[in-house]
């Protein structure tokens, strides 16, 4: 019987691999070796795209003439500092006693292109059996499962055609584009902001996401503030004292008035004076209608990488590319499951083992109460019908959750890293509590014909807000309303948010015993000055939601439900597009606020491409990109097809660029707008 050979993505998971396994390892320097098993691994990347002067020499000179550059073959070439690993690889690949060959590779469209690069290169010997091992966390008991259930390799076909796509169509749009691109407008640009060089890097993703924070900055700079001025009449009641704010309705004299802002405010100060004034002479409000009811609010659906970075740049000011780093070694130190991924649900196989992890939870001294109760109630046996489990929402893989095991290895941890694993457990364990319950009142004041409105929203029961209390967050209220975020903050609301025990007695008793037609005295009127608020610019958290969630940019309903699911980039790519982005100084990151702004080169290079590539700028072709790799890999689009389609479109693109004009009196112009935006 011939040997095992297991290939993983970097050497500590071939470890990991040795350790679960269980048998006496030799170490060979590059690869393990026991008596059934060989183990030996990457190092990231082992093969990469050969450069096009390696097709011909002459490719190595930028020119118009040599673009655009479509090969009919690809070459591969072995990257230099890491050949010693990938000769190893190659002769074990070819040892007579390798019966079967286990890829372990990163459980992804990546880690799949890795290994099959590697398997390309270095000639697999066809004897062997191939083997796919899909794990989604490093337990051991995953581990084993995967190795036991490995599919033949074949399966991965499809993500296999998607991922050698994914790089073609970067190669072919980095060269060709940027080439074009620099080629044509270097002089100018370079000119213009009076540097030595000019490259113009563009790219199927990168670009995109430059033109969002564009357009973003763009919207902040135009955009005219609208002052506007509201009422707030104050009503007493004995002891107590509450304010109202006055809104429009079918009654009021000013009904769709064009004096007006929105609904609850006046455009001029003096005609918020004039209705003030007109209000004067009534010295009562009579209780027009009383509104109570009860709201629940559910909790949220588990982490996807996109939501945990989010998540992260908020609490902890920290850039995606940070997060994922701290997820990774979570992942990898076995504390928590595949950290690359879309989803936001469990798989029903998952839930129906999910007793496994509570249990192993229970460690955690802090986590034992609300694993007890968990237990206790039964909420883990319902999981599965919940709408936190959904095979059909799952791709590669389910959501981030904690695996109960690897608990050993949390004191290594930095703080921070130790911070984002208490966020992942405290999100896992809130969906088996019940719902928050709210009790919300609204009261409405009439006097004469104008209401005016007061809304309180008082927590009954906590339900999960009391799972989400984060051990670095200052106090218990400050928990629950960053839990619950159902702050209504919007213009003119005066909707006030109380957890139970924060209103006083009187006012709590007062809004339970109060009855429409009661009289409640006028204390006094206020006008409150306001203003409309621009655009937020992206931070480095919402970034990667409007890049996952590139739907919300497209205008036209038919094309937006096409490509639903489909955003910008996938989660494995998308910090490490925004950390180039800052590399070559096209946008910038504020560390202490992760506020990302464009720079003057940024601008300038959007310009570029919009007067020439513009479709580069748009998330519907982006997103649309990645829709169709997606197909690929379920195999509903032809690897043929989608080739053709990118050949097509990088031809005519770059042969357009190819006619225009090197300098225009428009784009000129727009750069001294640009400009004068940086002095």
């Amino acid at each position: 019987m011939g040997k095992k050979l297991i290939i993983t993505e970097k050497p500590s998971v071939a470890r990991e691999f040795a350790r679960v396994l269980g048998e006496p390892m030799k170490n060979h320097g590059e690869y393990l070796e026991s008596e059934n098993f060989i183990i030996t691994w990457c190092v990231g990347h082992l093969v990469t795209m050969s450069y096009p002067d390696a097709y011909d020499e002459k490719y190595k000179r930028w020119s118009m003439d040599t673009i655009p550059f479509i090969p009919q073959e690809y070459k591969y070439q072995i990257i230099d500092n890491v050949s010693k690993q990938f000769n190893a690889v190659k002769r074990l690949f070819h040892r007579e006693d390798v019966d079967v060959i286990y890829n372990a590779g990163d459980s992804g469209r990546e880690g799949e292109y890795i290994q099959r690069l590697v398997l390309q290169e270095a000639g697999y010997n066809g004897r062997a059996s191939l083997k796919r091992i899909w794990i989604d966390s490093q337990t051991e008991e995953e581990i084993l499962r995967g190795i036991r259930e490995a599919k033949d390799a074949s399966e991965y076909d499809n993500l296999s055609d998607a991922a050698y796509l994914r790089a073609k169509e970067d190669y072919l749009m980095g060269i060709n584009f940027s080439r074009a691109l620099t080629l044509r407008y270097s002089q100018n640009v370079k000119n213009f902001l009076g540097q030595d060089k000019a490259v113009i890097s563009v790219g199927r993703v990168m670009t995109c996401v430059l033109g969002m924070v564009v357009n973003r900055e763009r919207e902040i700079r135009d955009f005219v503030k609208t002052p506007f001025y509201r009422i707030i009449a104050s009503f007493t009641q004995g002891d107590i004292t509450y304010d109202a704010e006055w809104k429009v309705t079918e009654d009021s004299e000013y009904f769709n008035s064009p004096k007006l802002y929105k609904d609850n405010g006046f455009l001029k100060e003096e005609d918020a004076k004039a209705f003030v004034e007109s209000l004067e002479p009534f010295t009562e409000g009579i209780v027009k209608n009383i509104e109570r009811k009860k709201e629940t609010k559910n909790p949220p659906l588990l982490y996807n990488l996109a939501e945990l970075q989010n998540e992260c740049s908020k609490l902890f000011k920290i850039s995606p590319d940070e997060t994922l780093r701290i997820a990774q070694e979570l992942y990898e130190k076995k504390l928590t499951t595949y950290p690359r991924t879309d989803a936001r649900v469990l798989s029903s196989a998952v839930a129906k083992e999910i007793h496994k992890t509570l249990n192993g939870l229970h460690n955690i001294g802090a986590m034992a109460p609300f694993v007890d109760e968990i237990m206790q109630t039964g909420a883990h046996k319902k999981i599965v019908k919940s709408r936190y489990v959904n095979d059909s929402q799952i791709t590669d893989h389910y959501a981030i959750i904690p695996t109960g095991q690897g608990l050993n290895a949390y004191s290594s941890l930095t703080p921070v890293a130790q911070k984002v694993y208490e966020v992942i457990v405290r999100r896992f364990l809130s969906i088996f509590y019940p719902p928050a319950i709210y009790q919300k009142i609204t009261l409405e004041t009439a006097l004469c014909k104008e209401s005016f409105f007061a809304t309180y929203k008082t927590l009954k029961e906590e339900g999960y807000l009391k799972v989400l209390q984060y051990s670095f967050k200052k106090t218990k209220s400050e928990n629950a309303k960053k839990a619950d975020e159902t702050s209504e903050d919007s213009e003119g609301d005066n909707a006030k948010e109380n957890d139970e025990g924060t209103m006083s007695a009187a006012l709590q008793e007062f809004l339970l015993t109060v009855k429409k037609g009661m009289t409640i005295p006028k204390e006094k009127f206020t006008i409150k000055e306001g203003e409309t608020s621009p655009p937020k610019r992206y931070n480095s958290g919402s970034i990667i939601l409007a890049m996952e969630n590139a739907g919300q940019f497209i205008e036209d309903e038919e094309l937006r439900a096409q490509i639903k699911g489909s955003g910008i980039g996938t989660s494995a790519t998308r910090a490490e597009i925004l950390k180039k982005l800052f590399n070559i100084d096209y946008l910038k990151l504020n560390k202490k606020t992760q506020i990302i702004t464009p720079t003057l080169y940024g601008e300038i290079v959007y310009e570029v491409v919009n007067g020439s590539i513009k479709q580069l700028l748009d998330p519907a072709l982006t997103a649309s990109w990645e829709k169709g790799l997606t197909g690929v890999a379920q195999g509903t689009v032809t690897t043929q097809e989608y080739l053709d389609k990118l050949n097509g479109f990088v031809a005519r693109r770059t042969n357009f660029v190819k006619q225009l004009s090197a300098d225009s009196a428009p784009m000129r112009a727009q750069f001294q707008r640009i400009k004068a935006f940086y002095k």
